[in-house]
C-alpha cells in the first residue's frame, strides 16, 4: 500500500472484543496504521491471531497490553496517535462484580485513557463507544414519540427498575457523562456513539453476548427471549463505520444514537421462519408469558443528517452471524 493511502495512526482500545476487532479490521482496510490494546488473560497469553492475520496487519497493526484497572497502561498505545476509538468496557451481564467496583474500574479507566490522550498532544479526536442504555431509562421516556440525544438515563430510576443488566447500564451512563465532562474541562474533542444491540458477523473466536441474544431463537436460548420482546438492533459493520465517519467528519459534535431496525419477538420469529427454514424455531406459544414492554423508537436522525448511511438490514445481520456461528462450530 502506497504512502498516499496512509491515513495516519489511530488507537483502538479493547481490540480483542466484538466491536473492537471489527474496528481494527475496518481501519486497516481504510489505510490507517492501528495500535490496539488487549487485556492479557492471566493464565495464558490470549491467542490473537484473528487480529494478526487481518489484511494489512503485518505492516500496520501494533498490539499493546493494557488494562482498565491500570489506566496508565494505555499511554504507550495512544502515544503518537491522531485519533482514539475507546471500545474497551467489561460486559459483565452476569453481575459477577459489585456495581461500585465496576463503576470505579470503567470510570477510572476512561479518565486514564482520556488523560493519556491529553498528554500525547497528538490526539485530534476521541470517539467513545457508549450505548443507548445511557439515554432510554427515565420517567419522561414513556411520553415521547422517539428518543434522541437530548435524553439521558436517570441512574436512580434505572436502579429502581431492577432490570437485567442494570449495573452495566448504570456504569455506561456514569462513564459517558464523565467522559463528556472531562473532555469539556480539558479541551479534548470527544464524540460519543450510542449503539443499540449489535448483531452480525464476528471475527473474535467466541460468541459475543449481543449476537447470542439475537441468535437465541435459533440456538434455543429461552432465557434471552424476554430481551427480544421489543427491541432495536444494528449491524456491527454499521456501528464501526459510524465510529470512523464521526472521527473523519470535522463537524461531528456531542452524542449520536446508532440504531437501524426496531423489531418485536413476533416479527423476528416471522422473519427467521421465512428466511431460514432449515432451523427449528420455538413455537410462538412460548412467548405468551413474556412481559410486553413499550418503548419509544430510537432516533438516529442526527447521525444520518451528518452524512452517514446505514448499509445493512436484518438479512445481512443474520447471514453474517450464522456464517460466523458455523465457523466456530455453534451451528
Amino acid at each position: 500500500m502506497g504512502e498516499e493511502n496512509n491515513k495516519g495512526k489511530v488507537c483502538v482500545t479493547g481490540g480483542s472484543g466484538f466491536v473492537g476487532s471489527w474496528m481494527v479490521k475496518r481501519l486497516l482496510q481504510h489505510g490507517y496504521y492501528v495500535n490496539t490494546t488487549i487485556r492479557m488473560h492471566p493464565e495464558k497469553e490470549r491467542d490473537i491471531n484473528y487480529l494478526r492475520n487481518l489484511e494489512g496487519a503485518s505492516e500496520r497493526l501494533a498490539v499493546f497490553e493494557a488494562d482498565l484497572d491500570r489506566p496508565a497502561s494505555f499511554a504507550a498505545a495512544i502515544e503518537g496517535c491522531a485519533g482514539v476509538f475507546h471500545t474497551a468496557h467489561p460486559l459483565d451481564l452476569e453481575e459477577r462484580e459489585a456495581e461500585q467496583v465496576k463503576i470505579e474500574r470503567v470510570v477510572n479507566g476512561a479518565v486514564g485513557i482520556l488523560q493519556a490522550c491529553v498528554d500525547a498532544k497528538t490526539v485530534k479526536r476521541v470517539v467513545y463507544c457508549s450505548s443507548v442504555a445511557t439515554a432510554v431509562f427515565n420517567e419522561k421516556v414513556g411520553g415521547l414519540d422517539a428518543i434522541d440525544e437530548s435524553s439521558w438515563t436517570d441512574v436512580e430510576f434505572l436502579r429502581s427498575l431492577g432490570v437485567f443488566g442494570g449495573p452495566y447500564m448504570v456504569t455506561k451512563t456514569l462513564a459517558e457523562k464523565m467522559v463528556l465532562d472531562f473532555a469539556e474541562r480539558n479541551g479534548l474533542d470527544v464524540v460519543a456513539l450510542l449503539p443499540t444491540w449489535i448483531h452480525g458477523p464476528f471475527i473474535c473466536p467466541y460468541l459475543p453476548d449481543s449476537v447470542s441474544i439475537f441468535m437465541s431463537l435459533i440456538l434455543g436460548k429461552k432465557e434471552c427471549y424476554q430481551r427480544l420482546v421489543r427491541t432495536s438492533v444494528v449491524h456491527v459493520d454499521d456501528v464501526v463505520r459510524a465510529h470512523i465517519h464521526l472521527f473523519e467528519n470535522p463537524q461531528a459534535k456531542g452524542r449520536y444514537i446508532c440504531s437501524n431496525v426496531d423489531i418485536t419477538i413476533d416479527k423476528l420469529h416471522e422473519f427467521l421462519s421465512a428466511k431460514y427454514p432449515e432451523y427449528e424455531l420455538p413455537s410462538t406459544d412460548e412467548f405468551e408469558d413474556l412481559i410486553r414492554l413499550t418503548f419509544p423508537k430510537l432516533s438516529s436522525q442526527k447521525l444520518v443528517e451528518s452524512g452517514f448511511n446505514f448499509e445493512n438490514g436484518l438479512q445481512q445481520m443474520f447471514d453474517g452471524a450464522i456464517k460466523s456461528c458455523k465457523h466456530i462450530g455453534l451451528l
